[in-house]
């Protein structure tokens, strides 16, 4: 009787199981699976803390497999286990052999309930998109870190995935804030998709890579279930020990372990059929006959701790004229100008103190998107996380804070956002709460240049505002505030909502046109200026080029309507309903490069199928650097300026 020869058994098990399940739905990597046979049995059957019937509890150990092709290893645990499935508490049930034989089929299986599925004890974020899932682990580490949770976050990395630089993102990250409560693993068997990994990503390089971070490293046999132990039971050693540094472990695995005709090149992604699989089969069960493999040995699932996050209820947020004064700021509202970036850092504060939940991130340039005033704040600096120029594993990281039930805040330069497109679509597939806050968007920040400005992001999130997620709300709402009131409120409104937000934020002050009073909505639009020849419908600083251009278009008799269209999606009927008014006639503005506003009001236009004539002003050349925001407006065509000239083009009068 041992626990190797019992771990063994349970390897063999499971790799059938996947071998099966793969070979039923006609696609997945059994020979990954295989590789984590062993890994996987001690951490679900022996070392992890959670509990079978309540795995998504607050206080359990979590497994985050960043190498997620390799989910069907995990499933067959699930199944093996019987772990409960199910989002709703009524109908939760046991996972069964025959649900994982559905593989692809495993969201019906669970009630309908998207990836992420809330029971299983790995499945807080999507991990499909490689190189994310380290990033994700340092989240769900530190969310719990600030709810004083003794739990541990196990995460399991492809020696080909840690080529991507994400990965060593996460490692510093987690060496700077101490997540000592991540276990860092990467399963190093040698092969990706198309050839064997890079002698870069071998085990030797990679333990030197990581003692070179900082860290305890055990390389050690993937296959050995007493090694695998010995290497767990020490991270959980050093996990209490505060002067020791964290501990990774880099296993040598067998891709297609247990069956030499799955071995070597070429079975990447390749589920064994027919013969094939029958072969594999019986080789696995010869390689247990050779390891003496009998599940003599009973295994235990470890208790979890049963504390629960204390998290009180928010409180009221104070209004901005209040916050100003309590932040000692009560002298800039008598100016009558305000950036909006300044105004989000002022709303992070306050949101903050109110809302125990909230998280802050920011990625070195806290001091320019202004998250600093929460930072700098003592009774939130332990709320605050500082991710340096590491944007990518910021917003994953994020996604692990969301999954660990905080509402985290990542701030960085707009232009600086597009470095983790990958990464936030991610999140919004693992249902995240999360909320993204760009600086310095647009053309405004003039001296800059394009380097620094944010073009094409109002197009890319807007994107997601024409999908609907499983609860019927849009992807993600762009937000596009124009002064400093309205910053304010749609910091708090991002915080109240359930889901994903981006907001774009401007570097120059610009003026007061909303007051204490004034409420914003997601989804919402404001009517500045009421008129009957012309709709112009504009947001961020471009509703301040309208305001100038509305003088000399009163000049010349133009009686226009001006919308703040601050957020996306937008009241389609509102609009439009405005657009008749003003005899169909639409001109939209945008300092930013087309497929934002003035695409999704033509969309909604052309889904109407009414007679509306609809014109875009936006940037359509590669901007400059200048000395004032006028000149860059100037340049780049859409100053207060050109807005008339297309107002007057659009109705047919001349501008001489």
């Amino acid at each position: 009787m041992s626990f190797d020869s019992t771990i063994h058994a349970k390897a063999v098990d499971l790799t059938k199981l996947s071998y099966e399940m793969t070979a039923a739905s006609g696609s997945g990597h059994p020979t990954t699976c295989a590789s984590l046979a062993h890994l996987v049995g001690v951490l679900m059957y022996q070392h992890m803390r959670y509990e079978p019937t309540n795995p998504s509890h607050p206080s359990s150990d979590r497994l985050v497999l960043s190498e997620g092709h390799a989910v069907p290893i995990v499933y067959a645990a699930c199944a093996d286990i019987g772990i409960h499935i199910g989002k709703d508490k009524a109908r939760l049930r046991s996972m069964t052999r025959e649900d994982a034989m559905t593989l692809r089929e495993i969201d019906s299986v669970i009630d309908g309930h998207p990836n992420p599925v809330e029971g299983f004890p790995f499945f807080d974020t999507a991990t499909g998109s490689l190189g994310q899932g380290l990033s994700h682990a340092a989240g769900l580490a530190a969310a719990a870190k600030i709810d004083s949770l003794d739990k541990r976050i196990f995460c399991i990395i492809g020696d080909g995935e840690s080529r991507e630089g994400q990965i060593w993102e996460a490692v510093d990250f987690i060496k700077d804030h101490g997540l000592k409560a991540v276990c860092t693993i990467f399963n190093c068997n040698e092969f990706g998709q198309a050839d064997k990994v890079s002698p870069q990503q071998s085990a030797e390089t990679t333990a030197k890579k990581l003692e070179a971070a900082g860290y305890t490293v055990r390389v050690i046999d993937g296959h050995s279930p007493s090694a695998i132990q010995n290497a767990l039971t020490e991270h959980m050693q050093a996990q209490s020990d505060p002067a020791a540094p964290p501990v990774a472990i880099v296993a040598r695995t067998q891709k297609g372990w247990g069956s030499a005709s799955q071995q070597g090149h070429g079975h990447h992604g390749k589920p064994a059929e027919g013969d094939e699989l029958k072969t594999a089969m019986d080789e696995l069960d010869a390689t247990g006959r050779s390891l003496g493999a009998t599940a003599d040995t009973s295994l235990r699932i470890g208790m979890m701790s049963p504390n629960k996050p204390q998290r009180p209820q928010p409180q009221p947020v104070m209004g901005f004229n209040q916050a100003m004064q309590q932040f000692g700021l009560g002298d800039t509202l008598a100016k009558g100008r305000y950036a909006t970036r300044r105004a989000y850092g002022v709303a992070l504060r306050a949101l903050g103190q109110a809302n125990q939940s909230v998280v802050a991130l920011d990625a070195d340039v806290s001091n320019s998107t202004f998250a600093d005033m929460f930072a700098n704040d003592e009774s939130l600096a332990d709320r605050f996380l500082e991710c340096r120029i590491a944007e990518q594993n910021m917003f994953s990281v994020a996604a692990g804070l969301s999954a660990g039930g905080k509402v985290p805040f990542a701030s960085t330069f707009a232009k600086f956002v597009v470095r983790g497109y990958d990464q936030i679509e991610m999140a919004v597939n693992s249902g995240a709460n999360f909320k993204v806050v760009g600086s310095h968007a647009g053309i405004s920040l003039a001296a800059d240049g394009p380097s620094q400005m944010s073009l094409p992001d109002v197009a890319w999130f807007r994107s997601f505002s024409t999908m609907k997620r499983q609860d019927g709300k849009p992807g993600f709402y762009v937000l596009q505030p124009s002064d400093a009131y309205q910053a304010y409120a749609l910091t708090l409104a991002m915080a109240d909502y359930d889901g994903p937000c981006y907001m774009r934020t401007l570097r120059p002050d610009t003026e007061f046109l909303y007051g204490e009073n004034d409420t914003f909505t997601l989804g919402g639009h404001e009517v500045l200026v009421e008129g009957r020849d012309l709709l112009i419908v504009a947001a961020g600083y471009m509703v301040h080029e309208a305001n100038k251009a509305l003088d000399e278009l009163d000049a010349q008799g133009i009686d226009a309507t001006l919308v703040d269209l601050y957020s996306l999606p937008f009241d389609t009927d509102a609009i439009l309903d405005l657009a008749n008014e003003n005899n169909g006639m639409i001109l939209t503005l945008e300092d930013n490069y087309g497929g934002g506003i003035g695409s999704a009001i033509a969309d909604a236009v052309a889904e109407d199928g009414g007679g509306f004539t609809v014109q875009q002003l936006h940037v359509r050349n590669l901007p400059k650097s200048g000395r004032t925001t006028d000149d860059v407006m100037n340049y780049c065509g859409v100053s207060a300026k050109h807005i008339v000239e297309k107002a007057m083009s659009m109705l047919e009068l001349s501008t001489t």
